[in-house]
């Protein structure tokens, strides 16, 4: 499995849509957060291994109604 974090910026009045959307319609997706600052979503991927992330954020996250924008952090290990 490979973890990935994708922060994603909306649409003026739309980060609820967007994480309702996310967690209902994208099975990858394990959590989403509200944040503050430059970007309203932290979204939680489990990916299989193998899959293509750059096809997987534009498909699925990018194409989610009221998305933005997206930023999208690898992550190696998990500790703890």
């Amino acid at each position: 499995m490979q973890t990935i974090f994708v922060m994603v910026k909306c649409a003026l009045g739309k980060a609820y849509d967007v994480a309702d959307a996310a967690v209902q319609s994208v099975e990858q997706v394990s959590e989403v957060h509200s944040t503050s600052g430059q970007y309203d979503l932290l979204v939680k991927c489990y990916l299989q291994d193998g899959d293509d992330i750059g096809h997987f954020v534009t498909e699925q996250i990018q194409t989610l109604p009221g998305v933005a924008d997206t930023f999208t952090i690898v992550a190696y290990k998990a500790f703890g």
